[in-house]
């Protein structure tokens, strides 16, 4: 399914532009998405599209925000920013990036959990109460756990 995996490579687009995943990690995802499905136009512009930048601007000028699978979407992003948060000691440096990412998502997802959190969870963080803050960002990730 074509739109399944442009959800998946939005999620990469908006965490490279966050520098969270690598290119390295996209191309190989692409990779793997295109071999099986290799009749995608989208995935087969992306192959050949060799600038990460352009790839970024394509994948977000083609998907569908209005038909956007939440779920599917959220379940892959917090996936990412689980390995992200676990492989990130400074919890500052972790919110600062999540208020950007946070401002970074379509503007119909921002104010619905589990995305919201990415805009408040760094409060506590500004009187000390890092613990606060943790909970919240794994409340966050733990969202979708079935």
């Amino acid at each position: 399914n074509g739109a399944v995996s442009m959800e998946e490579l939005f999620v990469y687009a908006i965490l490279l532009y966050e520098d969270l995943v690598t290119e390295n990690e996209y191309s190989k995802r692409l990779d793997e998405l295109f071999l099986n499905n290799p009749e995608n136009g989208d995935l087969l512009c992306l192959e050949w599209e060799t600038d990460i930048k352009k790839a970024i601007i394509y994948i977000r000028a083609h998907i569908d925000y209005n038909n956007l699978d939440i779920e599917r979407f959220g379940r892959i992003l917090m996936g990412k920013l689980k390995t992200a948060y676990v492989n990130c000691p400074d919890i500052k440096c972790f919110a600062s990036q999540m208020y950007s990412l946070w401002k970074s998502l379509p503007g119909n997802i921002q104010y619905i959990e589990p995305f919201w959190a990415l805009c408040y969870a760094d409060d506590p963080l500004s009187w000390g109460d890092e613990e606060q803050s943790r909970n919240i960002y794994e409340h966050m990730l733990d969202y979708y756990k079935d």
